[in-house]
């Protein structure tokens, strides 16, 4: 039998197979091989008499993320917050190239609109809405809400984004289910406490969703000089016509990367996002 694993919580794994939930037991050769099976994770099992299972293979990965565990992640969802906290173009920057690396589509949401500066908005759509899909939304009303549903149809999804920003509050709107615990804001700091304590996938008849405690960004030291420009989109239409077959953009002569930051083309935000994940890569190579 085929099934797809909802979550895994101290060695049992929950697999969804036509239309009911086993719970299973990983097959000892995982653990030989280094493998640990993921939520999200297509696999086929085998059943007991007791109708408990084994998983007896895990099918070919689209991705695998390891913080926090999870496979087949086709979109990852984006959550910034307009207001409490305010949203980080650079910390945008690095979950987009997370996305990119990973091969998962990207979708940005801005949430808390109604709290929103209209002069953040509009800068945050010229940035951005060229590169990704970009949804402004308000977790309080629900505002945005449909369009993000639509949007996700037939996807496999996960929202990601920093604490506070409201994806728990969003993941109930999209499920249209208090399955998310959704937790108060700390007055003190203004971030949101961390509500979710295990990855786990809801699946509905429109999309499949995990809820997770949350995604790691862009990870320098995992990740080379050379590998962070294709990461951008706005640059590969550059890459390769510069000058020099090994530039990287910074202060070569002849670059068409920097070229096209001159002209416009380019964000100044998004470049400086580049140049300082750049540094962070070889600064970690140099220790």
């Amino acid at each position: 039998m085929q099934g797809v694993i909802l979550r895994g919580i101290g060695g049992f794994y929950y697999v969804l197979s036509e239309g009911r939930e086993y719970e299973c037991r990983a097959r000892g050769i995982f653990r030989k091989d280094g493998i640990t099976p993921l939520a999200g994770d297509r696999v086929e099992i085998s059943l007991y008499d007791d109708e408990t299972g084994a998983v007896e293979k895990i099918l070919p990965r689209l991705n695998a993320f390891d913080r926090p565990p999870a496979a087949n992640v086709e979109v990852l969802v984006l959550v910034m917050s307009a207001r409490d906290p305010l949203p980080s173009f650079g910390l945008t920057d690095r979950f987009a190239v997370a996305a990119e690396r990973a091969g998962a589509d990207l979708m940005i949401c801005m949430n808390k609109t109604d709290l929103a500066e209209p002069a953040l908005l509009q800068r945050f759509g010229e940035i951005y809405g060229g590169l990704y899909p970009v949804f402004f939304l308000c977790g309080r009303t629900g505002e945005g809400i449909e369009a993000l549903r639509a949007a996700l149809k037939g996807r496999q999804a996960a929202l990601t984004g920093p604490s506070g920003a409201g994806k728990s509050t969003l993941t109930n709107l999209l499920l249209e289910s208090e399955r998310s615990a959704t937790g108060e804001i700390s007055r003190r700091n203004l971030r949101g406490k961390n509500t979710t304590r295990h990855t786990e996938l809801f699946i509905t008849e429109d999309f499949s969703l995990f809820d997770t405690p949350g995604f790691s960004a862009f990870d320098p030291e995992t990740m080379e000089e050379e590998e962070l420009q294709h990461c951008f989109p706005e640059f590969r239409p550059y890459i390769g016509k510069c000058r020099f077959s090994d530039c990287m953009h910074l202060a070569e002569p002849d670059c068409a990367v920097t070229s096209a930051l001159k002209k416009g083309i380019i964000s100044k935000s998004r470049y400086r996002s580049y140049k300082e994940m750049l540094q962070q890569i070889k600064d970690n190579k140099e220790y």
